[in-house]
């Protein structure tokens, strides 16, 4: 089975439910599909794939998108960014959060110089260089993928962190308000 959002293979180990193998497919969609796609790449059945995506739908987790005479399914990428905010700036303190971001700035500082360029994209157009060898430009592109994801990840941990103080003090607004409603 192939996964969507990264183009390479997925092997359900068995460890997942159908509800699970579900939900990785789902979520992780890059174009709207349908209800048999899904459920082709999940291996489960037409009927129980179909109640989980409108369960996801209803969860505010999936989108509906008409298309022509069927219904497709796409995640909603907002509650998809969000959510994984919430998940650092819950899950982390500010100084792993820019700890992270140290290690981040090291591996890229590491990728220019060994490599001499400035950017993945740089990077990337060096892979036509005629005088690699396929080993190099394997190892190349393994780089450029790799610098791309903690690219994203760089971006996430700058967002939470510049949301950490908001969410800081609109925790200490409900843990007050709770508080009252208490005592």
């Amino acid at each position: 089975m192939t996964d969507d959002h990264t183009g390479g293979v997925q092997s359900w180990t068995g460890t997942m439910s159908a509800r699970e193998r579900i939900r990785s497919v789902a979520l992780t969609l890059s174009e709207p599909r349908s209800t048999n796609w899904i459920s082709e790449q999940a291996e489960t059945a037409w009927s129980t794939t179909n109640q989980e995506l409108e369960d996801l739908v209803d969860r505010g987790q999936l989108r509906r998108v008409d298309a022509d005479e069927s219904m497709l399914y796409l995640p909603d990428y907002t509650r998809l960014l969000f959510d994984e905010l919430r998940r650092l700036i819950e899950g982390h303190t500010r100084e792993e959060l820019q700890d992270e971001l140290t290690t981040i700035a090291k591996k890229i500082e590491a990728w220019q110089e060994t490599y001499n360029v400035e950017t993945w994209e740089e990077l990337e157009q060096s892979l036509a260089d005629g005088s690699l060898s396929s080993t190099e430009i394997r190892e190349r592109r393994d780089v450029v993928q790799d610098w791309q994801l903690i690219e994203e990840d760089r971006r996430f941990i700058k967002h939470a962190l510049e949301l950490y103080s908001d969410v800081e003090a609109a925790r200490e607004r409900m843990l007050d308000a709770t508080d009252c409603a208490t005592s």
